[in-house]
């Protein structure tokens, strides 16, 4: 009868020894803030849907030192997941190819910020508009 023990690699900090692991690991982190984020306007819906007074409570406890700071901290976290988001962008698309050339990886990251910007700068006009 074989004796042998079977050969068990340890799983413990894989991904401490690969630079590109560690800035995966650290975008996928960043998805946690991601979704504490949603959590929070999830939350403030919730209590606008229990009036006026839930909501100005809601609005107060969002102009405290202590809700400035975590957005702060949100800010960052999202920003980063972005970022890494549209970096990794040119790995995760198929092939692009315009006029029978490939699209380089710079050009679409590049054009994932300018979609990003542009989005986000019609939708601050929209909402520049609708409060003046």
């Amino acid at each position: 009868m074989n004796k042998r023990r079977p050969y068990v690699r340890t799983m413990a900090g894989w991904w401490k020894k690969n630079p590109y692991f560690i800035e995966y690991m650290a975008h996928e982190g960043t998805a946690l803030f991601v979704a504490a984020y949603a959590f929070l306007l999830l939350f403030g819906l919730w209590r606008l849907s229990r009036g006026q007074a839930a909501w100005n409570g809601f609005l107060a406890a969002l102009h405290s030192p202590l809700s400035t700071w975590l957005h702060l901290i949100l800010l960052a976290m999202i920003g980063y997941h972005s970022y890494t988001w549209f970096k990794i962008m040119p790995r995760t698309l198929p092939p692009l190819r315009l006029g029978g050339k490939r699209v380089s990886a710079a050009a679409i990251t590049g054009g994932g910020f300018a979609a990003v910007a542009l989005a986000s700068a019609a939708l601050f006009a929209l909402v520049w508009g609708i409060s003046a």
